[in-house]
């Protein structure tokens, strides 16, 4: 993972909330990942890593709060620790 995908991995699991990430970022976070991403109807996206599902609705400006929330709980639920696994 390059040092841009990691700060934007770092930037999902900041404190306080960050509301500035680009949707695509998270999308090339999420496949460095090795999430399965598939797009569904009207801008969401449907993301699978390791055994964890779920659906985000990631728009064209930047990634709204509660998607934030919902992507930090995925990928700590996957077992991804940004600090121990992709330091900076």
């Amino acid at each position: 993972m390059n040092h841009r995908h990691r700060k934007v991995l770092h930037g999902i699991f900041s404190h306080p909330l960050n509301h500035n990430l680009d949707p695509r970022a998270v999308e090339h976070v999420l496949e460095e990942l090795g999430a399965e991403l598939s797009h569904t109807g009207h801008g969401a996206l449907a993301v699978k890593l390791g055994e964890e599902r779920g659906s985000f609705h990631l728009g064209s400006g930047s990634v709204g709060g509660d998607e934030v929330m919902r992507l930090r709980k995925l990928i700590a639920a996957a077992g991804v620790e940004p600090e121990r696994d992709y330091p900076l």
